[in-house]
């Protein structure tokens, strides 16, 4: 249900936080096709097999990117091994992002050399072809959710507009600048790399909600990842959206106060609140 003209809602409700990977932006899609064009040149090349060259590679970015010092630190702001390999960590004024900006090509070139040597071919400068092909082709794959600027365009002028990002100050601030006119819809951005901690910490909720000037019963969390949106919102009193597309089942360990499937469902949800204030 949409909001209609001219209707007069209560203030229960006076803010709305948004996640952006995967809530806003269709991360997962620009992913997986950017492997799957970086691993059908690689058959071109050599002939392996895609799909297990995907497998092979994903895999062998997830351990080479946990044996980095630098590891405690990008689970904590928030920053995964697949965008390790497109990424430069040129800003940040956190130490670690020096480090990661170091690190960066070489983990690209490594990432895709072991995973050929694993489906059986040792070929160092394909790999670092490959690591190259991945780093350009993923910057060429903006997706937004069909609906996602529909509600961004209801809410806008009736709440204040907050996008909470765990990620890399440059990456995600390149993923914004790839959508320009998605940045305008919000009042307030937050990186939790600016920040120094990513989401579910309470103390980067509580920035936000400073930020926002809003208590925490006024504000919606929508996120699509339980251990980060939904359970920091829980934590720190917001009322918690999952925007559950693909029907993922869940444990009781994280339960949020709200599920939806389309993000075209918040206005009922703001209206549940309200109803029940």
């Amino acid at each position: 249900m949409n909001f209609q003209q001219g209707e007069v809602l209560t203030l229960t409700i006076r803010a709305v936080f948004f996640d952006l990977d995967d809530t806003l932006l269709w991360d997962e899609r620009s992913v997986e096709e950017t492997f799957a064009h970086v691993c059908a040149y690689a058959s071109s090349r050599c002939g392996v097999d895609p799909h297990r060259l995907e497998a092979a590679v994903r895999e062998q970015a997830r351990k080479l990117y946990a044996s980095y010092e630098t590891y405690p630190f990008t689970q904590n702001i928030g920053i995964n091994p697949f965008e390790g390999l497109w990424a430069d960590f040129r800003l940040g004024d956190n130490p670690n992002f020096r480090k990661l900006q170091q690190l960066a090509p070489e983990y690209r070139r490594s990432a895709w050399t072991m995973g050929l040597k694993e489906t059986g071919i040792d070929n160092p400068e394909l790999g670092a072809e490959l690591g190259q092909l991945f780093y350009e082709e993923r910057r060429k794959r903006p997706y937004v959710y069909d609906e996602t600027f529909d509600i961004l365009k209801q809410l806008k002028d009736r709440y204040i507009l907050l996008l909470l990002t765990n990620g890399s100050p440059d990456l995600q601030q390149e993923k914004l600048d790839g959508v320009p006119e998605l940045a305008s819809y919000f009042h307030h951005i937050i990186i939790s790399g600016n920040f120094g901690q990513g989401k579910p910490s309470p103390e980067l909720f509580a920035h936000a909600l400073e930020r926002a000037g809003v208590a925490p019963h006024e504000a919606i969390m929508v996120g699509d990842k339980l251990t980060t949106d939904i359970m920091g919102a829980n934590r720190s009193g917001l009322h918690s959206v999952w925007i559950n597309r693909r029907g993922m089942e869940r444990g009781d360990d994280i339960v949020p106060a709200y599920e939806i499937t389309n993000l075209m469902e918040i206005p009922d949800v703001i209206r549940k609140i309200d109803a029940n204030a």
